[in-house]
Formats: structure tokens, sequence, C-alpha cells
């Protein structure tokens, strides 16, 4: 019996999806509920997982393709045994894709190194075992660079024993391009998460009125906060005590202070949302996704931490769901974790303001008349100032630097 594997249902606001690649080609065995293929969305990888056990017998598109839901991707013919091979199929698969040396004696690239598309046609081309190949991309994937440097390393003489040289002589600007030696590009099409990525950046940019305040942090209280209880909390709870869960935290405590900063702009009217979904970007491989803490303000500090390391781990597997990724009334982002000492986040439309979080760094600063190294935080909200003021901006990174300056606050809500 034949079945067909179809694309699963799109949220309502993706309208299609594409093809990244085959996990399977026609004529491999499949093993129940395993990842046949890849499809990219505006933001998330999705697998779609063999129906049934048996052959993979025909599949209707190729990498790179757009496809929308419900449309069938493939074939598989049910029951048939796991050692069937691709000749077992060929009177019926359309359009078979060439195989790699190492296929065609009966393996699968599965077995091996990760082709991207580009890569398999040029090692097919060269005639190099995907075996051979080590690769540089997302789960060990091999690139077309990857390929080529191997074969240049490959075809390269080996080097004589070294003989003195006169000194370099500096190459002149007027030099033509030849004599440089070789000065690779390589042109890749933008990956839909990047995409996306960009298009809401500059709806941003052009659409909202956005202005960044600045306030700094001493974090020497929450430094000793941490210090006291991470490995009473840690035992506990199955998680480190991070700074995110306080930073979660004090956001709450402004956001409620001043509605605005979690309201948004629809048309002409303002929607002021009375719960608190906090988005905390998270970076990947793929780039920049932002899946929401849901009332965070009814989270302990216990469930903010095991949401973000479940979020975070998840994201870069791959594995978060659409709806992880949907909403969310603000954002807080964190560039401190690469060293960024400063910056002017840009906010995530249609949110109105976004925290941006920074390095830690100890810094000579004045306490009650003297002068003491503290670790201090710069921190920084951009917001639209079509919906809030100045006043508001200020008073609100104001609020958030005494919380996490004096985190009994949080506690009594003061």
């Amino acid at each position: 019996m034949t079945i067909e594997v179809r694309v699963p249902q799109l949220p309502e606001s993706v309208a299609d999806a594409t093809l990244v690649s085959w996990r399977k080609q026609p004529g491999d065995a499949v093993a129940r509920d395993e990842n046949l293929v890849d499809l990219e969305t505006d933001k998330v990888v999705l697998e779609v997982p063999a129906p049934v056990a048996g052959v993979l017998k025909e599949i209707k598109f190729t990498d790179g393709a757009k496809v929308t839901s419900g449309q069938i991707l493939a074939v598989i013919e049910e029951g048939v045994a796991r050692g069937a091979t691709r000749a077992a199929v060929a009177g019926s698969v359309a359009a078979p894709t060439p195989l790699p040396p190492a296929e065609a004696n009966g393996g699968s690239a599965s077995a091996g190194a990760k082709l991207s598309p580009a890569a398999k046609r040029v090692a097919e081309e060269n005639k190099v075992d995907p075996k051979t190949l080590s690769g540089s991309g997302r789960d060990g994937r091999v690139s077309k660079s990857d390929v080529v440097n191997y074969l240049q390393a490959k075809q390269a003489p080996s080097a004589p024993a070294p003989a003195p040289t006169p000194a370099p002589v500096p190459v002149p600007a007027s030099t033509p391009p030849g004599a440089r030696g070789a000065r690779a590009e390589q042109r890749v099409p933008m990956t839909r998460l990047r995409a996306r990525i960009a298009e809401r950046m500059v709806q941003a940019q052009a659409t909202q009125a956005l202005l960044t305040s600045f306030n700094e942090v001493d974090l020497k209280a929450v430094n000793e906060l941490r210090a006291r209880y991470k490995e009473r909390f840690e035992k506990r709870y199955g998680v480190k005590l991070g700074f995110m869960s306080f930073f979660a935290k004090a956001c709450v405590e402004a956001l409620k202070r001043f509605p605005s900063v979690n309201a948004s702009v629809e048309g002409g009217d303002i929607v002021y949302h009375e719960y608190f979904d906090i988005g905390v970007a998270v970076s990947t491989d793929r780039g920049l996704i932002v899946p929401v803490l849901r009332d965070a303000d009814q989270l302990s500090f216990a469930d903010i931490e095991k949401s973000i390391a479940n979020f975070a781990a998840r994201a870069r597997s791959g594995a978060i769901t659409m709806e992880e990724l949907t909403g969310g009334t603000f954002t807080i982002t964190n560039g401190g974790v690469f060293g960024s000492l400063m910056s002017t986040p840009i906010v995530n439309s249609p949110q109105s303001a976004i925290l941006g979080m920074h390095k830690i760094q100890d810094r000579p600063v004045v306490v009650d008349g003297e002068v003491v190294v503290r670790p201090m935080m710069y921190i920084a909200l951009t917001y639209d100032h079509r919906l809030i003021d100045g006043r508001e901006a200020v008073e609100f990174l104001v609020t958030v630097k005494q919380c996490l300056e004096d985190p009994a606050r949080m506690v009594l809500s003061v």
C-alpha cells in the first residue's frame, strides 16, 4: 500500500514553507516517525516524520522548493522490507536524484556526511566519496565550500623544503586583481528566518518613532543573592539561578507601573495589554528568535529559569514550536553574553519597547561619598515615542534599576 506524506498544517500567519533538505532519498528504507525532510518557515524549521515504516518510493519536490499546507511531499511504499534498494522502486520514482558514488554502491548518504544540494553536485562531478568529507555547517552539514576546499587541498603539490627568499615586495594598489591570488566569494540565498528578521527590523524602523534611553545598574545585591542561594536553588529546582529571572521580574514590576510600555499601537488605537508576556531573545545558528514567557507575572524565579533554559535548548536544536514564538507584549535581549557594553536594541514590532542588557563590568562608582568598585551594567530601553513619553521611559528604567539594586522591592511590590 502506498502512503502519501503531506505538508503539515501551517499556522494562519505562515503562507508557505521552504523545503530545506531531504533526509532520505527514493529507495531508502524509512522507519515510522523517522524525519524525512526539513521545512523552513519564517520562524522555525519543521521536521516531517514518516507516518509508516517502509521504503520512500517517490519525492515530489526538490530542495529549495516552496510548499503550502496539505501538498504531497512524498510517497512511501508501506511494509516493504528494510533491505530494499533504489532498484526495487526505480520504475515508480519520479525524476530520481543522481546518486553519489558511495550510494551507488549500495550505501546511503545519511550514513556519512550530510551534503547540501550544491555540495552534493560538486562531489558527484569530481567523484568525491562523501564519507571522506567533514562539514563546517550545522550538525556537520557539508557545504559547497567544504568540498571545494577538500579538492584544493587534495590537488595541492607537496611543499618543497623552505629556501631563503628575499623580503616580500608590497603589492601596489594598481596591481591587476589576478595578481593578488584567489579572492573567492560565495553567494547563498537568505534563509526564511533571516529574511523575516530583516523585514521586521526594517518595518519597525520605518513605522515607529524609535528612541533609546540609558541607565546603569549596580548588581552587587543580585550577585550576593545568587552567591548565597545558588547551591540550594539548583539542588531544589534542578536549574541554575541566573540573571534573567531577576530582570524579567524587575521588568514586570516596571510594566505594572507604566502600562504604556506594555501596550501597542494598532491603526488609530492604543491596545493596553493587561497581561505580561515577556519575550526573551535567544541566539541560534539560524538567527535571533524570541520565545515568549506567558503570564510572566505569575511565574516564580525557578519557573522563569526553567523556561528560559528549555527555550534556549530547543531553539538551538530546532525543536521550538511556532506558538512559543508568537505574541509577546515586551522583550528583553541580552547582548552582554557576547561582550556588548552598550547598544540600542530595535523594538520587536508590534510591541512598543525592548530592554537591552549588557556586559557586567567592575567599575569605580561613588557610594555615600566614597569611591568603590561595583559590578555595573548599562541597560537600554528602546521605545516607540508615538506611544511612550520620555518621562515614562526614564522612570521605567529607574524602576528596573531600583528593583535590581534592592531585590526586596520585587517581593514587596514597593
